[in-house]
């Protein structure tokens, strides 16, 4: 018995997957296709605009979550506990330091950045905006509440990078530990 075809959030998923792993530029129509387990007609059915269109709604599945996990709490859970919960989802969103960051394999590829430049300064301002704001609301003055916030940033998507290009997802674990440090020493008490 085979197994069923992946609903629509699925499909989009394992597409993110392929994006992440093999970059926009990198994935071909054959490897979507085998990772989602659908025809070319059936993703044409659901992605009209083809590649293109496949990659806004990984971009805005992966917006969404984002959303709903990280800057939603920035925005509005006490600040000790949005710091434990932002480095908590971040932690579950990249598997450990073991999955990459989709926004930053489209920022490398000098092409792709140009097709999504918009929807990726959304994502980070969007990110960075959240962050300052529960610093300052925190008490942490304006200058040092957005050098914070882009620091933390910065911190875990260099993470990522240095995990994978060492083969060592501990290292990931380990810079967030010191970025979540720094950031609740600099909240007051």
């Amino acid at each position: 018995m085979s197994s069923p075809l992946p609903d629509h959030a699925e499909t989009v998923a394992r597409i993110g997957e392929l994006f992440r792993t093999h970059g926009y530029a990198g994935t071909s129509l054959s490897q979507i296709t085998q990772a989602t387990g659908k025809g070319k007609g059936s993703l044409y059915h659901f992605f009209p605009g083809g590649k293109q269109d496949m990659a806004e709604q990984v971009l805005a599945q992966v917006e969404g979550w984002f959303g709903a996990n990280v800057f939603e709490v920035l925005d509005t859970a006490p600040p000790h506990e949005a710091v434990a919960r932002m480095f908590a989802a971040v932690t579950q969103w990249y598997r450990a330091g073991r999955r990459g960051s989709l926004f930053a394999a489209f920022t490398q590829e000098a092409a792709t950045r140009a097709l999504f430049a918009r929807r990726i300064e959304v994502f980070f301002r969007r990110w960075v905006v959240a962050l300052r704001n529960m610093l300052r609301r925190a008490g942490v003055t304006g200058g040092q509440a957005t050098y914070l916030a882009e620091d933390t940033i910065a911190a875990i998507h260099g993470a990522l990078m240095l995990a994978q290009g060492l083969d060592t997802p501990r290292l990931f674990g380990r810079m967030m530990d010191r970025a979540q440090h720094t950031l609740r020493a600099a909240l007051p008490q």
